[in-house]
């Protein structure tokens, strides 16, 4: 038998959502303390490579948080595909990003900081809470204010704003599932 669209919803907004939040703080908190110990030549392969990574580490600790996204005979929920279509089109942003990079290497905390966040505004909708929406402005308005007010701090700044924004996130989002 087939399940309505509402019920998969509901299935899907009972989830933690813990994995992947979790995944992107640890990926721009080793952003930011790569910014503080290395050059910024090196700090851009880093952003480059982590957070091309997210998703991975994610669905690694996805295993850890009970959420197990690859878990085998889970029944199929069309919020967790359209889950995935928003990942990849942050991974689609990257086509914005690069060549801005190119031009101004500084400006890739902005691109990516941003570009990235854009996945949170559909999950709000999904989850029918806020979070994502506070999540996505927050880390707009933030990102750019302290790219033009730190610009020697870009690499340091920036993501320890994500770092901080993740966080209570994280904290939205368990007080709404025990509310």
């Amino acid at each position: 038998m087939e399940r309505s669209l509402e019920s998969q919803r509901i299935e899907f907004t009972n989830q933690k959502f813990l994995a992947t939040p979790l995944s992107g703080l640890i990926v721009w908190l080793l952003i930011g303390i790569s910014g503080i110990l290395f050059s910024d030549e090196i700090t851009v392969w880093v952003l480059f490579i982590g957070t091309g990574s997210i998703v991975y580490l994610a669905l690694f600790i996805s295993k850890f948080t009970g959420e197990n996204f690859l878990k085998k005979g889970k029944p199929k929920n069309v919020f967790d595909t359209l889950f995935f279509y928003t990942v990849a089109q942050a991974v689609l942003a990257y086509a914005i990003a690069i060549p801005f990079f190119i031009i101004d290497y500084t400006s890739i905390p902005l691109s990516v900081g941003i570009l990235t966040g854009t996945m949170w505004l559909p999950f709000s909708w999904i989850i029918k809470h806020w979070v994502g929406l506070f999540h996505a402005i927050a880390r707009t308005v933030l990102i750019v204010l302290f790219w033009y007010l730190f610009p020697n701090d870009r690499f340091v700044i920036i993501p320890f704003t994500i770092v901080i924004i993740y966080i209570i996130t994280m904290i939205i989002l368990k007080n709404r599932s025990e509310a």
